[in-house]
């Protein structure tokens, strides 16, 4: 009985290491991740390519009510996987701090700094009595001295930089496909159509304009641009990934 209170108090507390080193209530932020939607970024070499899987529970629900990418800089694009309410914290403490950099240095914040303040803030939370951590892993990618780059923040608070990850759902399944077909030298056009590829080879490879969310961010002037479903219905058709009801919709509309 005693251990067992003991594994209960190692388990409660976050302040508290067990044994062997491991602090129980961020890998259950982690478990938490993984029971989001998945969410997928892709590194190019002109540009960053965020894609989420946006399922619907309802007919009922607002399409636009589920944000899973989000604006945080004209030049840095935030994807989500995770519990969406803590995901809306720290997008929008990312958000404030690109304001902050901007007013005072005049300068756009750049992608790592962003991503360390905003990790530095998650790793508050698996120190502090009374609080929990965050329950969301988020991917952030953007532009930074003209050269794209791409960081993945853990509940843990600590900080990776990728050229193509997945977090969520199905991360290994996706993670294995994009090994497989990553290349440092795709586009932006191809790094859109690997993601939507990606994401297919777990959803009996269809996928349906309103079941995704998809935005780049270019080196060029246009930086972030949070693509329209017309676009993603032209690149799942593109790449023969629309799903049939989609197909018999279009057939119906003409």
């Amino acid at each position: 009985m005693q251990g067992q209170s003991q594994q209960q108090a190692y388990d409660r507390g976050i302040t508290i290491f067990s044994p062997d080193g491991r602090l129980y209530q961020v890998e259950y932020a982690r478990e938490a991740v993984k029971r989001g939607t998945a969410s997928i970024g892709i590194r190019t070499k002109d540009g960053v390519v965020l894609v989420v899987d946006k399922r619907i529970r309802s007919p009922l629900m607002e399409r636009t009510s589920v944000e899973k990418i989000h604006k945080a800089d004209n030049h840095i694009g935030i994807a989500s996987a995770g519990h969406v309410a803590d995901a809306r914290q720290l997008i929008d403490f990312a958000r404030r701090q690109a304001q902050v950099n901007q007013l005072r240095y005049d300068e756009p914040i750049g992608v790592e700094t962003l991503t360390k303040a905003v990790t530095d803030h998650i790793q508050q939370y698996t120190q502090v009595g009374g609080a929990r951590p965050f329950g969301v892993a988020l991917i952030i990618g953007g532009i930074e001295d003209g050269e794209p780059r791409l960081y993945e923040t853990d509940p843990s608070g600590t900080p990776y930089e990728w050229q193509a990850l997945a977090v969520g759902a199905d991360r290994g399944d996706i993670e294995d496909y994009l090994e497989e077909h990553y290349s440092e030298e795709i586009d932006l056009d191809a790094g859109v159509g690997l993601a939507l590829e990606a994401l297919a080879s777990v959803n009996d490879g269809e996928l349906t304009p309103e079941g995704i969310g998809l935005a780049t961010i270019s080196v060029g002037e246009e930086g972030f641009r949070q693509r329209t479903d017309e676009e993603i219905e032209a690149y799942l058709a593109e790449h023969g990934l629309l799903a049939a009801e989609a197909d018999e919709e279009t057939d119906t509309d003409e």
